[in-house]
């Protein structure tokens, strides 16, 4: 029996750094629609320092569990932002629908970081 170091299932960082970035350039575009002010670049930076880092540290469930929220997350966001932009473009209302998709995406964000952190606090 072998002994394996570390934890086997690590594709996902690099994507793990990026999704977070991408996401949080969505909230910030969302906000701004919304008529939010920007948010602060340093606590973005933070945050996407705290959430990789736990990724790196996460076992191979959690891993996988961020990386399911992670592609979901991106997939409602993008639909969420077409509507906003067809909205706009037809002349509709549409600064409440904004806010609404930049509180999901922060608790989105809130979530992501929790399925890696979680695990690590707890199994580390």
């Amino acid at each position: 029996m072998t002994h394996q170091g570390g934890h086997p299932y690590v594709p996902g960082f690099a994507d793990a750094c990026g999704q977070v970035a991408q996401l949080r350039q969505v909230l910030t575009l969302v906000g701004e629609i919304a008529g939010q002010g920007p948010a602060r670049a340093d606590a973005a930076l933070d945050e996407a320092a705290r959430i990789s880092g736990a990724y790196e540290a996460a076992p191979p469930v959690a891993q996988r569990r961020f990386d399911r929220i992670a592609a979901e997350t991106e997939r409602w966001a993008a639909l969420g932002v077409e509507t906003l932009l067809a909205l706009r473009d037809s002349g509709r209302p549409y600064a409440a629908a904004a806010k609404r998709l930049a509180d999901e995406l922060r608790g989105a964000l809130r979530r992501l970081e929790g399925a890696v952190s979680w695990s690590v606090e707890r199994l580390g």
